[in-house]
């Protein structure tokens, strides 16, 4: 396992060092907001992301307890990933992000495909807490 160094005590700095990179959060969007779970729909998102990139951002998120990595049951040479009680807790910062994006950024709202501000509360918590995975 890498050993995380953090620049510092404050805790947005820490947070960042854990996900401060676009695609950690865009894949925790994914895994989230639409149950995408394998490697290949992780490959399939609007953005692009590089087989090496999602590789290596998967990892990380495992190792850093933020997901869960098991054999698929229909197919023992497949994984799926799955959210921990550490990624469930990052939804209500994903919907302010995506509500701040809404409100200064309102090129990106036609093309957004996660919840809008107003539909924050029809996330199904329970729904997410099913899916989740002790890490």
């Amino acid at each position: 396992m890498k050993k995380l160094l953090m620049r510092s005590d404050c805790p947005i700095s820490c947070t960042l060092d854990l996900l401060g990179d676009k695609w950690s959060l865009l894949i925790m969007r994914d895994l989230l907001f639409f149950e995408i779970n394998s490697f290949g729909e992780f490959l399939l998102s609007d953005e692009k992301i590089a087989r090496n990139i999602l590789s290596d951002r998967l990892n990380d998120l495992t190792e850093r307890g933020f997901v869960v990595k098991e054999v698929s049951p229909q197919n023992k040479s497949k994984f799926l990933y799955y959210p921990t009680e550490k990624a469930v807790d990052l939804v209500p910062i994903l919907l302010q992000m995506a509500a701040w994006s809404e409100k200064h950024t309102p090129a990106c709202r036609p093309k957004s495909k996660v919840p809008t501000f107003a539909d924050r509360n029809g996330i199904a918590m329970d729904q997410l807490k099913m899916r989740m995975r002790k890490g």
